[in-house]
């Protein structure tokens, strides 16, 4: 995974707007960490979510994990569109979690 940035790539594609609202948050959780509602929440399995409600009345989710060297790992981003996050997406985070942790 070295090298491989799919929250900086999904971000590049967000109006401005949107980008600095989320970038704020994940701000936020970084530099005050431990954060809870309505900032993050943990969702299990040693993820988190930044939640952010954004300018363009959606709202964005941005699935993270604290390292054992107490560093904020942005696994996945996307757009919450039901009320309860998708199993694809955590599915999707955790795997990135775990790719993360071989190395890769």
């Amino acid at each position: 995974m070295a090298g491989n940035e799919p929250v900086r790539e999904w971000l590049r594609g967000l109006p401005r707007a949107d980008r600095k609202a989320i970038g704020d948050d994940i701000r936020r959780v970084e530099f005050r960490w431990p954060v809870g509602m309505p900032i993050a929440r943990p969702l299990g399995q040693g993820l988190h979510e930044v939640r952010t409600h954004l300018p363009s009345g959606r709202t964005a989710r941005v699935i993270f994990n604290v390292s054992v060297s107490h560093r904020m790992i942005l696994l996945h981003g996307f757009m919450k569109t039901t009320p309860q996050t998708p199993k694809g997406e955590l599915d999707l985070a955790s795997e990135r979690k775990r790719a993360h942790e071989r190395g890769e």
